[in-house]
């Protein structure tokens, strides 16, 4: 997970925009059980009338009321409304502390309507009045004898004295010709409005948060496949053959894909599910319904669920990844050599191989999906059960007046809040493990340095008066993990304006020799240089523009003939990349595609041949215009006659420059300048053509099975093989 959050690390700033907004969202998503609350509570059942409070009120009502209040109370009460208007009733005034008044007046209204509704009791609010006024009874008397069902009312449940306090009131606007129809409808009518003003800002807040991390998520993607194919594009042979092509396609595509996804996920959702849960756990304390204890049960049951089911799953994911990179590997195989297992009649076996590869991510797979699946169904079963308890919990306090049905209705509408936050972790949990394997992957790349790496001296120096001579001194390398060494103790020098050729039996450390020019691979001693510069103090872009090699797979892009010639850059013109065409023997066979230049090259070329693909990629290292050519037996597709005319072309058109073959045919290396004839990694033999038949039995020996007794006569007279 580390590795997810390190990913949005780049994106603090919308993090924490979407962070504030899932606040705001949560606070508008948290607040609509309180109106609906208010609805049921104060808008219907006490029509409107939010609580002990009357906004209007007679004289002499409120001077029923001061009765139960002892004078400084009856003070504050007299100064939080205005003087009586005509009609002897009295305003609330807009300054008032309703809340200190609401505790003030509650009893009191109570006591009241108990001797309004009780006219039996043998209490009557005139008659006390008068005594009080006659002088037959003091206001402390009445207070000392109503002071005992005073404490009884105020032992009662807050919510019961409040329902009571609020029929006073109700009785009190009916008293005074108050429509309670039009303030019911009104109280209605404004809370609705809230309702639908805090819905359409959480759907705006929702929005906002949804492009957002969208765009945030995209942009994760995006950074990570340039950071990707950056460090893969650096990578030498030996990362390439540690990670292996198939598996850096996957993590380059399919892991990537995990991250983008979860990573909307995270910013929608699993920000979000906190936030929820805290702020719903926040408003159940505030509903004072003493229900708390369910919701802490409720808790503690999901969380052991899914930490249970994460112990189960999260091994199986990090091995679905890798069976995804062995599915890949063994397609991709299959894919690339079709035609052999066609002529070897394989494909049975390709099938079974596949299928094994495939049937090993299917059980895989299955086994996660049916630990994640078993999930939903005890999730839906806790949430049904705290449901219920919720209901016969709540029920029982309803019926005792601790409660009102609104506050009720809240509390399982916060408890579905914070159980549907659980809910949407554990939904995120079944994606999280495969999205952190995923980044863990991606990570394991991005923090793969290259072994060929420039040095810190490198530098580009060599920009100018380039003579491109090419020094082996004593070079030996050996490949990582190998036993022996591929090359032991070779030098020699190729100059410019010569052609040198390397011949050998296969096997041998010819391409191996080629690959440490370009610095492909790093020598283990000795030196490779150029114009007496160790190739290893150039900077590899410099080392490498210097460089036309031509390997021994000819390798297009997909694109036109155009693209592919002019693969060097910008500085290839069409004059060059004509030339290079008519010099590699390829113009022939491209005037004859209709779109001629422009004819499209499929991908790695399957639309060409094998010997019009090697003289494109002989074309596109002429067009560069190198200072050192470099041939991995590229003349192999090419027939006699075309290996011939392309070799005197090519010759006089590198007149100036280092030219190096690979070759496997004696016809390829005859006119070259300097032959060297490689054995088991080592020079066995070096000079022309003549001197080799004579001086070296293996160079002798290559020639003897390649060319005819009468060939290899005409060649020891001058003649052309």
């Amino acid at each position: 997970m580390k590795n997810i959050f390190r990913f949005l690390s780049h994106y603090l700033w919308a993090v924490a925009l979407v962070v504030i907004l899932l606040v705001a969202q949560a606070y508008f998503d948290l607040s609509l059980p309180n109106y609906t609350s208010d609805l049921l509570n104060i808008g219907l059942q006490q029509g409107g009338i939010a609580d002990a409070v009357p906004d209007t009120i007679r004289s002499d009502a409120l001077e029923d009321l001061k009765l139960f209040l002892p004078d400084a109370d009856c003070d504050a009460l007299d100064s939080a409304y205005a003087l009586p208007d005509g009609s002897g009733v009295r305003a609330l005034s807009p300054d008032a502390d309703r809340e200190a008044l609401a505790q003030l007046m509650a009893v009191p209204e109570c006591m009241v309507l108990q001797m309004q509704t009780h006219s039996d009791s043998g209490m009557d609010l005139t008659q006390i009045r008068a005594a009080i006024d006659g002088g037959m009874m003091t206001k402390e008397q009445l207070l000392r004898q109503m002071a005992e069902p005073m404490q009884q009312l105020s032992a009662l449940s807050d919510t019961y004295v409040k329902q009571i306090a609020v029929r006073y009131v109700t009785a009190e606007y009916e008293a005074q010709g108050v429509d309670l129809n039009a303030v019911r409808n009104d109280y209605l009518w404004a809370m609705g409005g809230k309702m639908v003003l805090m819905s359409l800002l959480m759907m705006l807040t929702a929005i906002a948060v949804g492009f957002i991390a969208s765009r945030v998520s995209a942009g994760v993607g995006r950074d990570l496949r340039e950071q990707m194919y950056d460090r893969i594009l650096a990578f030498s042979s030996a990362e390439m053959e540690r990670f292996s092509t198939a598996s850096l396609i996957t993590r380059a595509t399919n892991d990537i894909q995990q991250i983008q996804m979860v990573s909307v996920l995270l910013l929608r959702m699993v920000l979000y599910a906190p936030i929820l849960a805290i702020g719903g756990i926040i408003n159940v304390v505030r509903t004072g319904s003493g229900m708390g204890w369910i919701i802490i049960l409720a808790v503690i049951l999901l969380s052991a669920l899914v930490g249970i089911l994460m112990v189960i799953a999260m091994p199986k994911f990090r091995q679905m990844q890798k069976l995804i990179d062995r599915l890949n590997l063994v397609a991709r195989e299959i894919l690339s050599g079709v035609m052999p297992i066609r002529a070897f009649s394989r494909e049975k076996h390709e099938e079974q191989r596949f299928d094994r590869a495939n049937t090993d991510l299917y059980e895989t797979q299955l086994f996660t999906n049916r630990a994640m699946t078993f999930m939903m169904p005890i999730m839906t079963l806790i949430m049904n059960g705290i449901s219920v308890l919720i209901v016969w919990v709540g029920g029982h306090r309803v019926d005792t007046g601790v409660i009102q049905v609104g506050d009720l209705t809240a509390f399982i509408t916060y408890s579905m809040v914070i159980v549907m936050g659980f809910l949407m972790l554990s939904m995120i949990s079944i994606i999280l493990p495969r999205a952190g394997v995923a980044a863990d992957r991606i990570q394991e790349v991005l923090s793969t340095e290259p072994q060929l790496r420039d040095s810190v001296d490198a530098s580009d120096r060599m920009v100018e008066n380039v003579r491109g001579i090419v020094s082996f001194t004593d070079v030996s390398f050996a490949y990582p993990g190998a036993e022996a060494p591929a090359l032991s103790h070779i030098s020699f020098v190729a100059h410019p304006g010569e052609t040198t050729a390397i011949i050998g039996s296969t096997g041998c450390g010819k391409s191996t020799l080629l690959n440490l020019i370009p610095r492909f691979y790093d020598v283990t001693s000795g030196s490779v240089a150029i114009d007496g510069a160790d190739v290893r103090s150039i900077t590899q872009h410099r080392l490498h523009d210097l460089i036309g090699y031509v390997p021994q797979k000819g390798m297009l892009f997909s694109g036109t003939v155009e693209s592919n010639l002019k693969f060097a850059g910008d500085t290839v013109s069409d004059a060059d990349m004509e030339r290079a065409a008519q010099i590699a023997q390829a113009t022939g066979f491209i005037s004859e595609r209709e779109d001629g230049y422009q004819a499209e090259i499929s991908q790695s070329g399957t639309n060409v041949s094998g010997g019009q693909r090697q003289r494109l990629s002989i074309a596109r290292a002429i067009a560069k215009k190198p200072k050192i050519y470099l041939f991995d037996d590229s003349f192999s597709a090419l027939d006699y006659r075309t290996d011939l005319a392309l070799r005197k072309a090519l010759a006089e058109h590198t007149g100036d420059s280092t030219v190096i073959i690979v070759a496997q045919r004696i016809s390829t290396v005859l006119h070259a300048d300097q032959i060297l004839v490689m054995e088991d990694g080592r020079i066995v033999g070096r000079g022309r053509h003549d001197e080799l038949l004579r001086s070296c039995r293996t160079y002798r020996e290559i020639a003897e099975s390649q060319l005819s007794e009468q060939e290899l006569s005409g060649v020891r007279k001058g003649g052309d093989a």
